[in-house]
């Protein structure tokens, strides 16, 4: 549902998108297969390995290996810049450089858009043993707020929520740890704690696996 509410917001189709923080390059390749020119940006090489195994025959999708606060291109380089669940990943000083930055590679009136998850919701609960975001999730949005009053103006901010589905808690442990290897110590450490949770405050799917309530805010704000 959100990825379809970015397309409807920006119309990627035809344009440049920078895509900061792509992970393992699912939301990408989706822009790529829009019609998008899109380049994804990710500190972590291992992730970037994997995003490219899986778009390396869509020539218009490309990655880079880089951080949000030192973007790798030059000025006026992208019609759209997107933190899809990333930008509370940024190291918190970092974090008005980074939306500083995406003002920087913006062409005049390109868009920025950003979806932040809310430090509230069952997956927020389910994984806050493991990492509590509270602190760096209000720091996001702070941020946000900063540049809406400076650098961007604001066209859209609205909340929503949406089902996080896991097929099981291995598939759990497998995307907490692809975000961020170093979690992986902390998850397995609590991991009895972590699974009597996901059993309990899960919604069991038809067909198998579990699913988890997330509320996200979502900004749009516009390069003047």
């Amino acid at each position: 549902m959100s990825a379809r509410l970015l397309e409807e917001l920006v119309e990627p189709r035809g344009r440049d998108v920078l895509d900061v923080g792509c992970g393992e390059g699912a939301l990408a390749r989706r822009l790529a297969g829009t019609g998008a020119r899109v380049v994804g940006l990710d500190p972590l090489a291992g992730a970037l390995e994997t995003a490219r195994a899986a778009g390396e025959k869509t020539p218009s999708l490309r990655y880079v290996e880089g951080v949000a606060e030192a973007l790798p291109f030059a000025r006026e380089s992208f019609d759209i810049v997107i933190f899809f669940n990333s930008l509370h990943h940024v190291p918190v000083p970092s974090m008005a450089p980074a939306l500083a930055e995406a003002s920087r590679v913006l062409r005049p009136g390109g868009l920025l858009y950003v979806q932040e998850p809310l430090a509230r919701g069952t997956a927020f609960e389910l994984l806050r043993p493991v990492n509590d975001e509270t602190a760096v999730r209000a720091a996001a949005l702070e941020a946000l707020d900063e540049a809406a009053s400076g650098a961007f103006v604001r066209l859209e901010s609205r909340e929503t929520a949406r089902a996080i589905r896991h097929a099981d808690f291995a598939a759990l442990r497998a995307r907490v740890v692809s975000v961020d290897p170093e979690r992986a110590e902390r998850f397995d450490a609590r991991q009895e704690e972590l699974r009597a949770a996901f059993e309990q405050t899960g919604r069991p799917r038809p067909g198998g696996g579990y699913e988890f309530e997330q509320s996200f805010r979502i900004e749009l704000l516009r390069r003047p």
